[in-house]
């Protein structure tokens, strides 16, 4: 139904209205837009987006805001109002998908919830995007990132030797169980459309989300009824084969070596044969052993052990800092690192999408937008004169 971006886009002609701040929403539209879809950005006229001034802020936007908007549209509308609401109705009728990520109710109380656009545009995929979904007895709860992970479970085991539940570095919720969760499914719901003639609505719960990324500990747990520990798992840090050492000059190192011969490759590379054997010890033996490779990785630094066992296949790796990252040959490569002229704030760096197709590959065709940069292009798209624009201006609806 949208305009066509690209004729070698995966998306090319698939029109999004992207009603959602901060983060989950506009990670998941970018992630449509990179694909070819056309993301239209409807924002609040004068405020927009609010993470646009969250610092730290370059020229003019945020740091944070221009990383997850590109390629898309801006059009300022205020649904509060009556003629921005006939307005969003009209754009409506061209969308192949709305995404929103307001409180649940919020849409239906504007009037623009799934019914009321379903009416208009029968074949519209609608995608709510919340931190409960949209029924149960959590539905009027407040929450972030933390929060969600924390009812679901995946904090109470994330941590230390200590016990202590610590705060992941990045929003699992957010981006797993929120944005790319939701991805998946608007385009599945695209797909069931060419069959169906329909679209349909689609309720992403975050907690649910994250919840779901539990499948292995929660078949475990359904099996032998041990709820999992920080620090207690083969996976979070129980054994010396899966874990995480300081080195000699403060910084890390992380050894994955879970299955035999990588293990072994590592015991042999720091002449410690005798450790091949005790790889998975359990109870004291297991804390044991973690101390006796916490000595020996203690002896060199982070960038010695890195080059000692460069040919030495047993899964080591050093914890990079951004810069190191971001500079890594791998990165470099894999072309994971952009930049992007801004009309605005000049050359930006991005990070690009990280699917590789080999026939309708991603793209990065615009900069994130001006609040508001494409309000004129779009009304007037739809029929609208340069006076009535004038007018809508003056009455602050865009």
């Amino acid at each position: 139904m949208g305009k066509k971006t690209s004729s070698n886009s995966a998306l090319s002609g698939i029109r999004v209205l992207d009603l959602t701040r901060l983060l989950p929403g506009p990670y998941c539209s970018m992630m449509l837009a990179d694909l070819g879809a056309e993301v239209i950005k409807v924002e609040e006229p004068g405020k927009g987006d609010y993470i646009r001034d969250f610092a730290p802020k370059l020229k003019q936007d945020s740091a944070f805001f221009l990383a997850i908007n590109r390629n898309k549209k801006s059009i300022t509308l205020d649904l509060k109002k009556d003629r921005g609401k006939e307005i969003f109705f009209s754009l409506v009728k061209d969308a192949d998908v709305v995404i929103e990520g307001f409180r649940p109710g919020v849409m239906d109380k504007l009037g623009v919830g799934y019914r009321t656009l379903a009416e208009i545009n029968p074949q519209v995929v609608f995608c709510s995007i919340s931190g409960y979904g949209q029924d149960g007895p959590f539905v009027k709860r407040a929450g972030h990132d933390l929060n969600y992970l924390s009812i679901a479970g995946i904090i109470g085991f994330t941590g230390g030797k200590d016990r202590k539940p610590v705060i992941p570095g990045v929003q699992i919720a957010d981006i797993g169980g929120g944005a790319i969760l939701s991805a998946f499914c608007i385009l599945a719901a695209i797909i069931a459309r060419e069959k169906t003639g329909r679209g349909q609505y689609i309720d992403i719960s975050m907690m649910d989300g994250a919840l779901s990324w539990l499948s292995m500990y929660a078949g475990k747990f359904f099996a032998d009824g041990i709820s999992p520990r920080p620090a207690d798992e083969m996976l979070n840090g129980k054994f010396a084969c899966y874990n995480i050492y300081k080195t000699k000059d403060d910084r890390y190192v992380s050894l994955g070596a879970l299955e035999p011969q990588f293990w072994s490759a590592f015991c042999r590379a720091i002449e410690r044969e005798d450790l091949i054997e005790k790889q998975y010890a359990s109870g004291k033996a297991a804390e044991e052993l973690i101390g006796e490779i916490a000595k020996i990785v203690l002896t060199r630094t982070k960038d010695q052990w890195v080059d000692y066992l460069k040919d030495v296949d047993c899964c080591f790796e050093p914890v990079n800092t951004f810069g190191e990252t971001f500079s890594l040959p791998q990165v470099m490569h894999r072309n994971m690192v952009l930049e992007v002229e801004h009309p605005v704030e000049g050359k930006i760096r991005q990070l690009n999408f990280p699917g590789k197709f080999s026939e309708t590959p991603a793209q990065i065709r615009s900069a994130p937008p001006i609040l508001g940069e494409h309000t004129e292009e779009i009304l007037k798209d739809m029929g609208i004169t340069e006076e009535e624009i004038k007018d809508l201006v003056r009455e602050k609806i865009i």
